[in-house]
């Protein structure tokens, strides 16, 4: 019953958001190519239910339309979740399953995103070669180049543009020696914003999937899984299995991970007290077990698989973990971890699928409680002027998010590729 009511949620937000030109897209939502809060996100919620068959493809058309009326940002102005790069993800993603479709369009936004791609990674090569820091727009998911690393490899695995990204994440792993101390070669010395932080002085490493190594581990795993390796990339996967490993938290439940290490965490080699966190995607236990999951596969390291499979039962069902849990986003929220936690099962030892599976319904139940009005609770998510419709935080993504969860089986696009969970 609660899979059912959870997918009644995700049609009335599909159904308000049917069209462009009558949907209450609200302030939050941006005009422009953006994935995380604009059209091409709540494209891909069209483009899902029309692969699954459970839409018509001329909603997942009108959206790619409506996103493709201004024009597409490129170059240094764009990244993975903005701009050209956006679009062509949700474009990619239709054209999967419609035959000789938007052909033409994908060839010059690969275009535009090879070049992109090589002018980031050059930079980033002379940026290791005189050693200094990086910025996590550098590598990270959203911004950076683990974020065209899934891009490629979902939609052009064959490219030489993709084995240069990953020879340079195999790089990025490497320790650096700045100012006499050395340092993962992922550190940064801003703060999680990106910006320079009195919070973190001497600034911090990142774990997190979204703006962390956590993105990066994920992608060289996924990787290897499909075929695709370069030179060091196990003994990559190591070396940030093995930074988890040294930073690893006993909740006293289960196995977590901090959101990052501080310069002060790195001299001392302990972790300063802090509140329970949300094990959500895009920081927290729920995406660096998923990552680490994939990296277990990826090295045939079935031990290691479990005890991550574990951990991110344990965090599912840790209450004051869940109780810092205070929405229900799919980069953040419950749906996300539902979502997350129906990825996982997919890949799962038989020893823990059964887990995982049952997990799942008081997480959906989270999002939708039993007997809520589904239409109702869509127009309650579409009138959250901070959170919108979009996929990230908004509807577009939670109705997305709910899909798999309720019906046991993967999604039929791609359109999760872009978080590095599959």
């Amino acid at each position: 019953m609660t899979a059912q009511a959870a997918l009644d949620l995700a049609d009335a937000v599909a159904e308000q958001l049917a069209a462009p030109h009558r949907a209450l897209l609200g302030p939050a939502v941006s005009r422009r190519q953006h994935l995380a809060h604009g059209l091409p996100g709540i494209a891909l919620l069209h483009i899902e239910r029309s692969a699954a068959g459970l839409g018509p493809w001329q909603r997942a058309h009108d959206w790619l339309a409506a996103a493709s009326r201004e024009p597409l940002t490129s170059g240094p102005d764009s990244h993975p979740f903005y701009g050209a790069p956006a679009f062509a993800h949700a474009l990619a993603c239709a054209a999967d399953h419609l035959s000789g479709a938007y052909q033409r369009a994908l060839e010059t936004l690969d275009r535009q995103l090879t070049a992109d791609v090589h002018r980031r990674l050059d930079a980033a090569h002379r940026r290791m070669d005189a050693a200094r820091l990086p910025a996590l727009a550098e590598f990270d998911t959203i911004r950076g180049l683990t974020g065209y690393g899934a891009y490629l490899l979902r939609h052009n695995p064959g490219a030489p543009a993709l084995l240069a990204v990953l020879d340079y994440c195999v790089r990025l792993t490497q320790p650096i020696t700045h100012d006499g101390e050395t340092l993962p070669g992922w550190w940064t010395d801003t703060g999680p914003s990106g910006r320079t932080d009195d919070r973190f002085p001497g600034g911090h490493a990142n774990t997190g999937m979204a703006h962390g190594i956590g993105g990066v581990l994920a992608l060289l795993a996924l990787a290897a899984r499909h075929g695709t390796v370069v030179d060091g990339q196990d003994e990559a996967l190591g070396r940030i299995l093995a930074w988890l490993d040294h930073w690893q938290e006993d909740t006293g439940r289960g196995p977590a991970w901090p959101y990052w290490i501080t310069r002060g965490g790195l001299r001392t080699g302990r972790l300063a007290p802090s509140a329970p966190r949300r094990p959500s995607w895009c920081y927290g236990t729920a995406g660096l077990a998923r990552a680490q999951q994939l990296a277990a596969l990826a090295l045939g390291d079935t031990g290691r698989q479990v005890d991550a499979e574990n951990a991110l039962l344990a965090a599912l069902t840790d209450p004051t973990q869940l109780k810092a849990t205070t929405d229900n986003a799919l980069c953040h929220g419950f749906a996300g971890l539902a979502h997350v936690a129906a990825r996982a099962a997919d890949d799962a030892h038989t020893s823990t699928v059964g887990q995982l599976r049952a997990m799942i319904p008081a997480l959906l139940a989270a999002v939708h409680p039993p007997g809520t009005d589904p239409a109702h609770a869509a127009t309650t998510l579409m009138q959250d002027e901070e959170r919108g419709p979009g996929l990230l935080d908004g509807a577009a993504g939670i109705a997305l998010a709910l899909l798999a969860p309720s019906t046991a089986a993967p999604p039929r696009s791609a359109w999760d590729a872009c978080l590095l969970i599959a």
